[in-house]
């Protein structure tokens, strides 16, 4: 009987309390890899403790903005299960406002947790991974990062560092064989998307498009679903993508027109 691809290894996912975060750390595990879960709210990573038993998903309650916390977590999980050897960033916030109405505790709060937290967790982590040599980390990004969207400014800057960041990350690593690459989703069905949404109509307009904002609708005509985006991560941190790294894969249903 063949191993599950993942079997053996070891995946910490940020976020995973709930939508993307939460697809992830359900198709790492059901692909046979040991999931460390970590979100700052504990409700949802103890349900995904407590349906899939300790053995394959393991809740830690941390804040990625806390950067002792989240050293705290990778020793723990070292020790505990074994050598960390995925990585996959989820965890962000978004707090649509247009500039002149931005606060700066917005803006602060957007950075701490899309950029500065993906900075947390990476530096935990693939210090470890470069010495083992070994290893591949993931941050979901967004199109957004690549496309101005309005009332969105503090979300898609955040994006786009966290995008660069890891591929200079990347750049760093990849003579010690460790990966860094990106999932950028477009408009994808989870809680962050519906509170965007004002009216029943606001699905139909995010497909159509809306060319008062500029924006253009999805060539594909539906909305993601969470699980599109985890079977994106799923296939770059296999060794099915062994030879690619510091690439920014756009999930997005041809949203932004991408060459």
């Amino acid at each position: 009987m063949q191993q599950p691809e993942l079997a053996g290894r070891i995946a910490l996912v940020t976020g995973a309390g709930q939508g993307i975060g939460e697809a992830v750390a359900r198709t790492l595990a059901d692909r046979g890899a040991r999931v460390a879960a970590i979100d700052r709210n504990a409700e949802g990573i103890t349900l995904l403790e407590k349906e899939y038993g300790a053995a394959r998903i393991v809740a830690h309650t941390a804040d990625v903005t806390d950067s002792a916390a989240i050293d705290a977590v990778v020793d723990t999980v070292e020790a505990a299960i074994g050598p960390i050897g995925i990585l996959v960033n989820v965890a962000g916030v978004l707090r649509p406002s247009r500039v002149a109405d931005l606060t700066d505790q917005d803006w602060n709060d957007t950075f701490a947790v899309n950029t500065t937290g993906v900075f947390h967790t990476c530096r935990a982590v693939t210090r470890l991974m470069s010495e083992r040599r070994s290893g591949c980390v993931v941050t979901v990004g967004s199109n957004a990062a690549g496309v101005p969207r309005t009332s969105m400014a503090a979300y898609a800057a955040s994006k786009a560092a966290a995008t660069m960041f890891t591929k200079c990350l990347g750049l760093e690593l990849a003579r010690s064989g460790v990966r860094c690459n990106v999932v950028s989703p477009g408009s994808t069905d989870t809680a962050m998307q519906r509170q965007l949404w004002t009216d029943p109509q606001a699905p139909l307009r995010v497909i159509d498009g809306d060319p008062a904002s500029y924006r253009v609708g999805i060539p594909l005509g539906r909305i993601a679903e969470p699980s599109d985006i985890a079977e994106a991560v799923a296939f770059l941190v296999s060794d099915r993508a062994r030879h690619i790294t510091m690439h920014d894969l756009y999930v997005d249903g041809g949203a932004t027109l991408r060459a």
